[in-house]
């Protein structure tokens, strides 16, 4: 199936990718008939590297890992976003590339959101906090712990946002507590 088609799968592995040059958060998650499930989550640090191209290296070595064990259908992907920082930047943008190659090299179909768009599809706000967003992880997908870093949890918004995406788009709501009564389904 193309990744354009109307048609729904309703038995595919998403691979959430929050992607950084010292520490990478993913998430994954498997959508069989109704069932959407948090299969596993985690970062993956690379601040002991000290040349930055070892540290790309890494990351291209650490999703071939993870699509190796986890064998997704689709990675969802952060998008570059502008900040302040040129040399952060450039260095956020070869972590997302590596990421991408390494997706793209085992033929898996890539698509990229961009910050706000994750954080509209989760919580219902453009603007929510990453406190926000981790809280709704947890009810969303029944997690019973928050992860030691959000990395983890936006790689799993991530994945989630795309899931949505295809699945059950959701429109801007007034607030964050407007978005919790407007989508009670989410909150199961």
């Amino acid at each position: 199936m193309e990744m354009g088609s109307s048609e729904v799968v309703n038995d595919r592995v998403i691979i959430g990718i929050d992607p950084g040059s010292n520490i990478m958060g993913y998430g994954v998650l498997h959508h069989k008939g109704k069932d959407l499930i948090l299969i596993a989550y985690g970062i993956e640090r690379f601040e002991g590297e000290e040349e930055h191209l070892m540290k790309i290296k890494k990351i291209f070595e650490r999703v071939i890992a993870l699509i190796e064990k986890y064998l997704p259908d689709e990675m969802a992907i952060e998008a570059p976003f502008y900040g302040k920082n040129i040399q952060s930047m450039l260095k956020l943008g070869r972590a997302q590339g590596a990421a991408i190659s390494a997706a793209l090299s085992r033929q898996i179909p890539v698509v990229e959101y961009s910050p706000k768009r994750v954080k509209m599809s989760v919580t219902g706000k453009g603007n929510a906090t990453k406190e926000q967003v981790a809280y709704m992880m947890t009810k969303m997908l029944k997690m019973t712990t928050i992860p030691e870093t959000f990395d983890a949890t936006d790689a799993i918004a991530i994945a989630l946002c795309h899931f949505n995406s295809r699945n059950a788009p959701v429109k801007s709501s007034k607030s964050w507590g407007a978005f919790l009564k407007e989508n009670p389904d989410r909150m199961k």
